[in-house]
Formats: C-alpha cells, sequence, structure tokens
C-alpha cells in the first residue's frame, strides 16, 4: 500500500508541474512585458520548474529500481530504461547537432558583400521544403531585441542530461559487467564510477584554459595541444576501464566539453549582449567571437562524437591491442572530413585536407585488420568440444533463457541454443571470440586462450557439426 501512495504522490507532482510549464508558457505569449527582470525572473522559474520535473522523474526511476532490486523485474527495468533514454538522447542529439551543422553552414555561407546594410555581417538565400528564406546576421545585434528570440540550448542540455543518464544505465548500474575490467584494472565499483565522473570535469578545466591562453590566437598550436590532450584522455581511459566503456567515456568527455561551451560560454555570452542591447548600453564584440569559436569546437567534435556512439558495434576497433590509438586516429580522421567541409562551405578548397583525412580512416582499418595465424591446429576439433566450452562460456547470455544477471534477453538476438545458431554465428563468433576478444564481456565466463583457439580452429576447419 505504501509503494502505491509513493508512486501516486510523485505522480501527481510530476502532473501538476507539467501543467504549471504550460501556464508558464501561456503567461509569457500574452504577457505585455518586455523587460529584461521580467524575462531572468521568467527563465528562473521555468528552469526550477523544469529541474523538479527531471529530479521527480528520476526518484520515480529510483524507487522503481530499489522495488525490483534483486527480482527477475531488475534486468527488464534495465533493459527498458536502456531503450527509452538511448531514444532521447539519440533524439536530442540529432537536433543539437543538426543545428550546429546548420549554423556553422550558414556562418561559412554567408554573403559578405553584394547589397550587406552596414549593420548585417552578412546575408543567405535559401529554399528548402518548397519555401524560400532569407536569414540576416547582424555584426553585434539589432537595434531593437524582438520579443519572441529562439534560443538554441535546451537540445544541448537535453542531450547531456539523456547522454549521462545513459551512462548510468549501462555502464554505472552494471559497473561489475560493464565498466570495469580486471584484466586493465581491479578497483571497486564507486571508484570506476569518480574516475568517470571527474575525468569530465577535469577534461573541461584543461580545455577552458587552453582555450582562455594565448595558444587560442595560434589555430594549428592549439589544434596539435587539444588533439595531444583527447589521445591522452583516450590512453587513460583505456588503461581503466573495459575496452567498450573507455570509448564511450572518450566520447562522453568530448560531449561533457560541448555541453560545457554552450553553458558556461556561449549563452552567457549571449545573454550579455541581449541585455546590453535591450539597455542601449555599447557591445562588446569580443562576446561574439569567443562565442563563435566554441560554437566551432563543437562542430568539429559531432563526428568523433557520433563514432563514439556507434564504436560498441565494432570490436575490431575497442579490441584491438591499442584501442586509445586506434581512437585517437579515427577522432583525427573524423575532424579532418568536418574541416573540409567546413571549407568547402566557405568556397575555400585544400587539395590535402580530405585525402589526408580519409588516408588516416583507411590507414586505420589496414592496421587493425586480423594478423595472419601462425598456429597450427594439432588435431580435427570436433563440434561436441566447441559445444561444451559454448554452453560453458556463452549460453548465460547468448540463449533464449538467459541466467546472466545483467541481460534478461539474448544480446542483439543471438542465440546458441542449437547447433545451427551457432554455425550461423560462426563468422560473428570468430571477429569477437577469437580475433577481437572483445567476447564474452569482460570475459566474465573466464573463457581460456586454449579454449579460443579450439573455437578457430573449428571454424577455420569449416564450423562442421557432425
Amino acid at each position: 500500500m505504501l509503494n502505491v501512495l509513493i508512486y501516486a504522490v510523485l505522480g501527481f507532482i510530476l502532473v501538476m508541474l507539467t501543467v504549471i510549464t504550460y501556464q508558464f508558457n501561456t503567461l509569457h505569449k500574452h504577457s505585455e512585458d518586455n523587460s529584461a527582470d521580467y524575462k531572468k525572473q521568467l527563465g528562473l522559474s521555468l528552469g526550477f520548474v523544469y529541474s523538479s520535473i527531471v529530479l521527480i522523474i528520476l526518484m520515480l526511476v529510483a524507487f522503481s529500481w530499489l522495488l525490483v532490486k534483486g527480482t527477475p523485474w531488475e534486468g527488464h527495468l534495465m533493459e527498458w530504461l536502456n531503450i527509452i533514454v538511448r531514444l532521447m538522447h539519440i533524439t536530442f542529439g540529432i537536433a543539437w547537432i543538426g543545428a550546429s551543422f546548420y549554423f556553422v553552414f550558414l556562418e561559412n555561407a554567408l554573403n559578405r558583400t553584394d547589397d550587406v546594410r552596414d549593420e548585417l555581417a552578412g546575408n543567405l538565400w535559401a529554399v528548402h521544403g518548397g519555401g524560400f528564406y532569407y536569414l540576416e546576421k547582424y555584426k553585434i545585434a539589432p537595434k531593437t531585441i524582438p520579443k519572441n528570440l529562439h534560443w538554441f540550448k535546451y537540445e544541448a542540455y537535453f542531450t547531456w542530461i539523456s547522454g549521462f543518464s545513459l551512462l548510468f544505465v549501462v555502464y554505472y548500474f552494471n559497473a561489475k559487467a560493464m565498466l570495469i575490467d580486471t584484466n586493465v584494472l581491479n578497483m571497486s565499483s564507486a571508484a570506476a564510477i569518480a574516475i568517470g565522473v571527474g575525468s569530465f570535469a577535469v577534461a573541461w578545466l584543461l580545455y577552458d584554459l587552453l582555450c582562455k591562453s594565448p595558444l587560442i590566437k595560434k589555430p594549428i598550436l592549439f589544434t596539435v595541444i587539444g588533439f595531444l590532450l583527447a589521445a591522452g584522455f583516450a590512453f587513460f581511459y583505456s588503461h581503466v576501464f573495459s575496452a567498450r566503456a573507455a570509448y564511450i567515456h572518450f566520447g562522453a568527455m568530448l560531449g561533457s566539453l560541448m555541453v560545457g561551451n554552450v553553458f558556461f560560454v556561449i549563452i552567457p555570452s549571449q545573454k550579455a549582449m541581449v541585455k546590453a542591447a535591450q539597455l542601449g548600453e555599447p557591445l562588446d564584440p569580443s562576446l561574439g567571437k569567443k562565442s563563435l569559436a566554441r560554437s566551432l569546437h563543437n562542430n568539429y567534435f559531432t563526428l568523433p562524437v557520433l563514432f563514439v556512439m556507434i564504436s560498441n558495434h565494432f570490436p575490431s576497433t575497442f579490441g584491438n591491442d591499442y584501442s586509445w590509438a586506434v581512437l585517437a586516429a579515427i577522432t583525427l580522421g573524423t575532424a579532418g572530413v568536418k574541416h573540409y567541409l567546413n571549407l568547402k562551405e566557405k568556397g575555400r578548397y585544400n587539395v590535402y585536407v580530405l585525402p589526408v583525412s580519409i588516408l588516416i580512416l583507411l590507414a586505420t582499418s589496414f592496421i587493425t585488420a586480423p594478423q595472419k595465424n601462425t598456429n597450427a591446429c594439432p588435431t580435427i576439433v570436433s563440434f561436441a568440444q566447441v559445444n561444451t566450452i559454448i554452453t560453458a562460456r556463452c549460453i548465460t547470455c547468448h540463449s533464449s533463457k538467459p541466467t546472466d544477471d545483467v541481460y534478461t534477453a539474448p544480446p542483439n538476438g543471438v542465440v546458441y541454443d542449437t547447433p545451427q545458431d551457432i554455425v550461423k554465428m560462426k563468422d560473428k563468433i570468430m571477429q569477437r571470440v577469437v580475433i577481437t576478444k572483445t567476447m564474452p564481456q569482460n570475459n566474465k565466463t573466464n573463457i581460456t586462450p586454449q579454449e579460443r583457439d579450439l573455437i578457430r580452429c573449428w571454424i577455420e576447419q569449416g564450423a562442421n557439426i557432425k
């Protein structure tokens, strides 16, 4: 009865907070007050309400988790949390990255010379969806700030919040299984989580100091040092966490830098410029330049972050012995591709940027290719031998009814219930179990090198089940 009451109270509060947000929006829409103080108070009030909504949702999830912890429902709840939060993260991420791509394109493609008024930095004609659009960018700000001014910030905030939540759902709630690899570093779950979260704060401090240093005026040197810092974090993560978790933390670190740029630099600068324009005070053009620089940095971070988001499906990257170097190379190559696209949008063509970036990516794929096996198979390996290994090391997860303490459904729908199931997945087994050695996850079931060799021999001998 108490559980039902708690759900009812939290649910009622959530509904009322949602209704309040609609009331605030209606009040703002019909209000004649356009002063800076009114907007500030309204913004603070809305921020408080939205924060309360997030807090109530987190309380509901935490309470549900406590209720089902240690029961068969725990894995089911975690799987649905994974689905819901992942979908939210992808949706908000698309909105944020799409806005980043669009506004950097807009900045690069502006007409800055033909029939441009003195107060403008440029303009652009565009056609989309059957309509024509005309956009103007002011050098600093218009003489009169419009009442309905759209701010591009919540896409960034909700992308980071959902991504951080997903980090907890996938890696922190199951730290022993997903985050920690005792073959890399044996530590407690609390220590691993503290290192992961703390590393984001350290990365921001280092990056922010770099941006505020004189190096910001030397783009090439700034880029080199920034890349070396990123490679250093990739190296650090790969020597602390499991391979997959290392990649995800690298992406989360870049994402944290991106949202930090929005929260600590871009939005405060825009607010200061809007306030100055409303009060008729002189505008500081350096605020716009700093915001534009940080926005451009975010633009270059996007492709490396997108790669990390899909990297867990490609074990030849995170499963390599030098996974941190692979991650650094792909980061450099994808950022180079984005640099070429940015130059192209400006109407500037560089002969070397795109070929070098593609060469880096192709070289990475070549270097990570599996080495030719030199260990001969002394005897014919029977299916019975392989089936014994798979039953002992893989069936706990990859069966129609998993017995694993994390997975309540077979990962990616892969099952090894019958000999035909195993033969059908022999190529995946070779890639994940033998070559990259990324399965079982963090070697949770303690498969031995000798067992991996037996599976390799069986597959190379034709994967016969007779």
